[in-house]
């Protein structure tokens, strides 16, 4: 149950984002939801190996170049998800900052409803 409303939480989080940023295109909630597993998919294989790859360049720019892995995962599920789309790679950087924040700030509210 907790794994369906985390994945709501992504789902709602990116409809949002992209009804904020006209640069961020998602056709439908059926289109949010296959974005949701594709990046949950994503975050799960494919980041640690990118993150691992860039320990030293990571390490020089603080972790901010952790937000630059990120907008590369937006960008890769634009290629893989249909009805999603992404301008550019600015716009993946900010999709990914107002989802992020997004979704902390539902997962706090659910969380607190369902101790």
């Amino acid at each position: 149950m907790a794994l369906i409303i985390k994945l709501l939480i992504v789902v709602a989080a990116a409809l949002f984002s992209s009804y904020l940023l006209p640069g961020v295109h998602i056709t439908g909630f059926l289109s949010a939801v296959l974005l949701a597993v594709v990046l949950a998919v994503l975050n799960t294989i494919v980041k640690p190996i990118l993150v691992f790859l860039t320990i030293p360049v990571t390490i020089l720019t603080l972790g901010l170049f952790l937000l630059v892995i990120n907008a590369l995962i937006i960008l890769l599920a634009g290629v893989i998800v249909p009805g999603f789309t992404v301008d550019g790679f600015w716009w993946a950087l900010l999709f990914s900052l107002v989802m992020s924040i997004t979704a902390a700030v539902l997962d706090m509210i659910f969380a607190r409803s369902n101790t």
